[in-house]
């Protein structure tokens, strides 16, 4: 474990997680038997936390369920099998898109890819690897480079099941990520399989409106001064941006029509920011076709992120709000680190929740399985919610299953019999 931390973020929760799995999600149970235990009040972090999960009274789904098993149904009759984006998944969860960072090329980015794909769940490269850390091809350093996140991926990803979404950045596009990916001979059994998709980063949650950044050395940004701006003001370290890109309505369709024709046989995902039209452009890629739509909430983060930009950008439930019930695969980020959070955005109409500063910290915790027990604490805890709200699969929750404060109550007038 390195000193890696997350200001603001239930990071001490995570490791316990990634350290005890399972366990974790109940109090400690030396206490049993001598404490008294009940909910407890917490101040919420944001919007989506002082939600509440509702379960009905009624739960007819459970009758039928009853009917096909025979018996009493329970939380282990819940299956977490999601479709993702046109990918196979054992749960309803993604590893989130890390970039060329200095954080996910020091040796997490690859255990990460190696966990996520044990697991059985999809996972997004992120913008710029390539350029800062090169693609990593035979005879060449291999450290932090794509190739050796597609590698730790595809050597333990079962057969059927996941798959990589690989993003591109303007500064990608220039050094023709997905045309390298495409034709790159360690990917082919991904494509082959159907488990191979393209992302094109509209923008992120941490910083909407801007483009990724890092810090670099002196040194380093003189190498890459001809791809990205570097601001030399911060005084020892080097400030290396890359574009925010250009969309309006029509330019978002032929991006989208453009990875299409030139790459058939890769799915098509877009990354949007929490913008205040965030559901007028996911019409818009949905529209054009589209496999997935990511919304990453204004809580996301985990890249180099202005301090001033806290307050900047939607709230992820907001976001869910304005879109409504989804044309297609919506798929959901920002702060997701135990079950409840990720039983309400399925219910908000995600498909799938995606798992970044979470993913780091458990990886950190443990390079070997630490984010595959907190996934497993996770993927208890969503049993028994789904269960507990008379469903047996996440795609069939709704948003009647979540309460806003403040929400107005609504009195049912139908006559029960």
């Amino acid at each position: 474990m390195t000193a890696l931390s997350a200001a603001g973020f239930p990071a001490d929760q995570v490791r316990e997680r990634a350290r005890t799995g399972a366990a974790a999600v109940f109090p400690d149970a030396s206490s049993y038997g001598t404490s008294l235990f009940g909910s407890a009040s917490v101040a919420p972090a944001d919007l989506l936390e002082s939600a509440r999960l509702v379960p009905p009274v009624f739960v007819p789904r459970r009758l039928e369920k009853l009917i096909e098993l025979g018996r009493e149904p329970l939380y282990g009759d819940v299956s977490l099998a999601a479709s993702i984006g046109g990918f196979a998944s054992s749960l309803p969860l993604y590893l989130s898109a890390f970039g060329s960072t200095q954080v996910a090329g020091a040796g997490l980015g690859a255990a990460a890819s190696a966990q996520a794909a044990r697991l059985g769940i999809p996972m997004v490269i992120g913008e710029n690897v390539v350029p800062v850390h090169g693609h990593g091809r035979a005879g060449g350093p291999s450290a932090g480079t794509l190739l050796e996140r597609l590698r730790a991926y595809g050597d333990a990803v079962p057969d059927g099941l996941g798959g990589v979404v690989v993003q591109q950045s303007t500064e990608d596009a220039d050094a023709e990520v997905w045309n390298l990916v495409y034709s790159d001979p360690s990917a082919a059994p991904l494509l082959e399989s159907g488990r191979l998709a393209f992302e094109l980063k509209v923008g992120q949650g941490a910083k909407p409106g801007l483009g990724g950044m890092t810090l670099v050395d002196p040194a380093a940004a003189a190498s890459l001064a001809s791809l990205y701006s570097v601001d030399l003001s911060l005084g020892s370290s080097v400030l290396r941006s890359s574009s925010p890109g250009t969309f309006t309505p029509e330019i978002l369709r032929q991006q989208i029509r453009l990875m299409r024709n030139n790459f058939p046989r890769a799915g098509v995902w877009v990354k949007l920011p929490p913008g205040r039209d965030v559901a007028s452009a996911a019409a818009v890629a949905w529209g054009a076709g589209a496999d997935a739509v990511t919304v990453d909430g204004a809580e996301g983060g985990s890249g180099w992120t202005p301090t001033s930009f806290g307050p900047v950008g939607l709230p992820l439930a907001e976001c869910l709000t304005r879109i409504g019930t989804p044309a297609g695969c919506l798929l959901a980020s920002g702060r997701m680190w135990e079950g409840t959070r990720v039983a309400k955005v399925l219910a908000l109409g995600a498909r799938a929740a995606g798992l970044g500063r979470a993913a780091l910290l458990a990886v950190d915790t443990d390079p070997e399985s630490g984010l595959v027990r907190f996934a497993e604490a996770l993927a208890l805890e969503l049993r028994m919610l789904i269960s507990a709200l008379g469903q047996y699969q996440p795609d069939a929750l709704t948003p009647e299953d979540v309460w806003f404060p403040g929400t107005p109550e609504r009195v049912a007038h139908e006559v029960l019999s």
